[in-house]
């Protein structure tokens, strides 16, 4: 019998990984934090298992298979995490009073850097960041955990039908069969999903060094500008989406509190292999945490705009909480 391996021998075998099990559990869950909880949990799994662990398959697929049980036994005590979009109401007329639910456990974005969509290798990036769209994350909440678990091992990681099958102890027709269900319900809440999202031209690299300035200069008519004819801006937690150029405009005339050019400050992140911003909001000396916004880009303009009023993401960011009013944000990603 061979000693028990240590700590260390563990992880370094294990720990290059670490990334995208933390990927693979963010689609599972919808949430950073979950993310990083059930990772650490994957790997306390491991190293008590590790012993008997024979080589039948490699490492990566053994982890992954404990980290897949791991989301799914979270997951039975979790609802899903939605954006307002997601909820089945209709659009919000801007001038509404906003609605806000707290409790609602709300879809979250993940920094690119946390997932290896910032990587070095050109397709692990494409790869990546095609798998964590914030629209396939909001739309893969709308499976129950195992069709969840299914299609994305299936149609993310490759898997053979027989692999998922034994990972998770079902049968190959069993796995056939959910991977269809999960497909046609996929196409049924989000359609688009199949459009690949290209690197940005030059001219939508224009395009967002133009939104960063009309926000910052407060200037709303030259925001509604950008917008596509559909544009859809939503703002967990408040419940309410608002669709097209004009009722975006309003909403932000009506209840940014901004109320001058200079009052926010947008910093560039990479968030769900999307452009990203961090909105800081000035207060007196300082400007501290205010949102953090994902884009979707469309060849006309600007279509999707998720604001996320949590500020603790700041921290997953690795973000200040605070930054002073003279420091000027970089332009560049």
């Amino acid at each position: 019998m061979t000693d028990r391996p240590s700590t260390e021998d563990f992880l370094r075998l294990a720990d290059p990984m670490r990334r995208e099990l933390l990927a693979h559990c963010y689609r599972m869950t919808g949430s950073v934090h979950d993310a990083e909880d059930l990772v650490q949990e994957t790997y306390l799994r491991a190293w008590r298992a590790y012993d008997g662990f024979e080589g039948r398959s490699s490492l990566r697929t053994w982890l992954y298979r404990i980290a897949t049980t791991v989301c799914l036994t979270a997951l039975e005590s979790r609802g899903r995490r939605p954006l307002p979009t997601g909820l089945g109401a209709p659009s919000t007329e801007a001038t509404a009073p906003l609605v806000e639910r707290p409790e609602v456990p709300w879809l979250e974005p993940v920094p690119d850097g946390m997932v290896g969509a910032g990587a070095d290798d050109p397709a692990a990036i494409v790869t990546s960041r095609e798998s964590i769209r914030l629209a396939l994350i909001a739309a893969l909440q709308h499976l129950p955990p195992r069709q969840r678990a299914i299609l994305v091992l299936r149609d993310v990681l490759r898997w053979r039908a027989a692999e998922v099958a034994e990972a998770l102890e079902t049968t190959t027709a069993a796995v056939n069969s959910g991977l269809q269900r999960a497909r046609a319900q996929l196409n049924e809440v989000s359609p688009s999903l199949d459009d690949p999202t290209p690197p940005l031209p030059h001219d939508q690299r224009e395009q967002l060094d133009a939104y960063v300035a009309a926000f910052e200069s407060y200037d709303v008519a030259a925001l509604v500008k950008l917008f596509t004819r559909d544009a859809v801006w939503e703002m967990p937690p408040f419940i309410g989406w608002y669709q097209g150029p004009e009722e975006i405009g309003r909403l932000i005339s009506v209840n940014c509190p901004a109320e001058h050019a200079g009052d926010l400050r947008l910093v560039p992140v990479a968030a769900n292999g999307q452009p990203a911003f961090a909105v800081y909001f000035r207060q007196g000396d300082i400007y501290t945490a205010f949102s953090l916004m994902v884009l979707t880009l469309a060849a006309e303009g600007i279509r999707h705009v998720a604001m996320f009023f949590d500020v603790g993401l700041f921290e997953a960011f690795g973000l200040p909480s605070t930054r002073p009013v003279e420091e000027r944000a970089s332009t560049t990603n």
